[in-house]
């Protein structure tokens, strides 16, 4: 772990008026942790810090030193790993009230962690200094000086973060500026302002930054909260003000509504503001860092997420894609590459001839945009999504359909018959399911039949054992997740359902769907495409 030098070769204090470069300070060990539905084990946060390496960020905060055994062994273990360009920082408070600042038991478990960063946050809103510590502005003003001063003596590049800023500054601006005055004094290397309730407009922002900039020399940051859907905006308009650091986490996880997201803001300040941010091979990583942080907590990352969603450069309507087709400027404001996306052409009702020939472009299949076959496949489209058909999702079953419409084509197996069996045992207070299936490969059929914990697993494994007998690399696709939904309609419980099927094979995914008034026979159809395009990308050839 770097402890001599600051970012990219920078000295300790880095954030001179003459470095035009903004730098990144990354709190999704700490802030990120507080969400609601998030929690970091300790290989978790190493591997996260690791990543937020390789991506370029500049300050890694990992959490309170002195808070609980986790974050004490993290800063313990942190120091065994080499970080190529991140600087690591112990997070905590002032000191209490009452308190010496070499007693006090936060500061001096900041100097045991020993990161070469510190941060520390006091009070700027007098509205908590009075109410809610119950001291005066003068006391408030000590700590905040004393406390800058103690972690300085120590030799840490310090970090201070004015909590509450804009409130206070709202509120009562002459206080707000004097306690970001205290912090100077006491040597703070970067002074934050911290937009702690989320409420800021962004000219708000802008104000009260150029006045900041008037009243004190020390390099100024932002920490901005998602409460009002403007923490990424707040940021960026604090940069073209003058801070020259800017505070988030990845995906905007955080407390409430969360923290500003370092992933919209990176891709911002480098493409959009042309600031020296981080490199654009770094750049290129952010799609994989935002997956990374996601998936090892067990959420998807939203697919309409900017930059890096699934959806973020995926094309629906047959007029876009008629024109990205000529242009990819015409309805992309970035190159989908430069943040690790890309492009995607999406299937649907609302599809042209443009949208087909070019996933068929994408699947090596011959079809011009203006011939028979592609006006055919077209209206056979429409229709299966009027019966409920969605292939957003599921392009594997649609590839499939494309490639069955060939006269060439070969079916890897047909299935003649299934029977499930479902039975309730109150003994043992679960159920108990059967399958029987009877497919058909060229001019030989295989009749078996399997459990399972329901039907459709019972069914998944029956099908999976009869085909076992023609294509030895059937049990290689896992199957990852499985869906129902019931689609509107005004039949009850005779509504036609759809069924969408997530399967795996190495390390290719890929998506099925099946629709049908009958939830066994829509998962089947989902089934067979899973298995059928699982066959086909890992180069078996059918028994004709």
């Amino acid at each position: 772990m770097k402890d001599d030098t600051g970012p990219r070769g920078a000295p300790v204090s880095p954030g001179s008026p003459e470095n035009s470069q903004v730098f990144v300070y990354d709190t999704t060990l700490r802030d990120g942790s507080q969400s609601e539905d998030v929690q970091f084990t300790l290989e978790d946060k190493i591997r996260v810090a690791e990543c937020l390496d390789q991506l370029g960020i500049d300050y890694i905060e990992g959490g309170w030193p002195g808070a609980n055994p986790k974050d004490i062994e993290f800063f313990r273990r942190i120091r065994e790993v080499s970080l190529t360009h991140s600087r690591i920082s112990a997070f905590g408070s002032t000191r209490k009230s009452g308190n010496r600042t070499s007693e006090d038991a936060v500061l001096r478990a900041l100097i045991d962690a020993r990161t070469p960063v510190v941060t520390i946050f006091g009070k700027s809103w007098s509205l908590h200094v009075e109410d809610i510590l119950g001291i005066s502005r003068r006391a408030n003003l000590e700590m905040i000086r004393e406390s800058c001063d103690f972690l300085k003596q120590a030799g840490r590049e310090l970090v201070y973060d004015a909590e509450h800023f804009f409130d206070g500054f709202r509120e009562n601006p002459d206080f707000a500026l004097e306690t970001l005055r205290a912090a100077e004094e006491g040597g703070a290397d970067w002074i934050i302002l911290c937009d702690t309730n989320g409420g800021s407009m962004p000219w708000e922002v802008e104000r009260a930054l150029r006045e900041v900039r008037h009243s004190i020399r020390t390099p100024l940051g932002i920490h901005a909260h998602n409460d009002s859907e403007l923490a990424v905006a707040n940021s960026l308009t604090a940069v073209r003000a003058g801070a020259t650091q800017v505070h988030g986490t990845i995906n905007g996880i955080g407390e409430r509504c969360g923290n500003a997201n370092l992933v919209s803001v990176i891709a911002d300040l480098v493409l959009k503001l042309e600031t020296s941010v981080t490199s654009a091979r770094e750049l290129s990583r952010l799609r994989e860092v935002a997956s990374f942080v996601f998936e090892i907590q067990n959420r998807p990352l939203p697919k309409n997420q900017p930059f890096v969603g699934e959806s973020a450069f995926a094309h629906k309507a047959g007029v876009h894609v008629h024109a990205i087709r000529k242009n990819r400027r015409a309805y992309e404001h970035i190159l989908p590459e430069a943040v690790g996306n890309t492009q995607r052409i999406l299937l649907s009702e609302h599809s042209g001839r443009s949208n087909l020939a070019e996933k068929a472009r994408e699947y090596g299949i011959p079809l011009d945009s203006g011939s028979p076959e592609a006006v055919k496949m077209l209206s056979t489209l429409k229709e299966l999504e009027h019966e409920g058909y969605q292939f957003e999702g599921a392009e594997a079953s649609f590839e499939l359909l494309m490639r069955s419409a060939s006269p060439e084509y070969v079916p890897y197996f047909e299935i003649d018959f299934f029977h499930v069996r479902m039975e309730q045992r109150k003994d043992i207070g679960e159920g108990l399911s059967e399958a029987t299936i009877r497919v058909r490969v060229g001019d030989r059929t295989e009749h078996t039949a399997a459990l399972g914990n329901g039907p459709v697993n019972a069914l998944d494994n029956a099908l999976r054992k009869a085909l076992g007998t023609f294509y030895a690399g059937v049990n290689e696709i896992t199957l990852l997740d499985y869906k129902v939904r019931v689609l509107a309609g005004a039949h009850g419980t005779a509504s036609r359902v759809r069924v969408l099927i997530e399967s795996s094979m190495d390390s290719r995914k890929w998506g099925t769907v099946g629709v049908s008034e009958n939830v066994i026979t829509a998962s089947l159809l989902a089934l067979k495409d899973s298995i059928v395009y699982g066959l086909l990308k890992s180069g078996t050839v059918p028994r004709g």
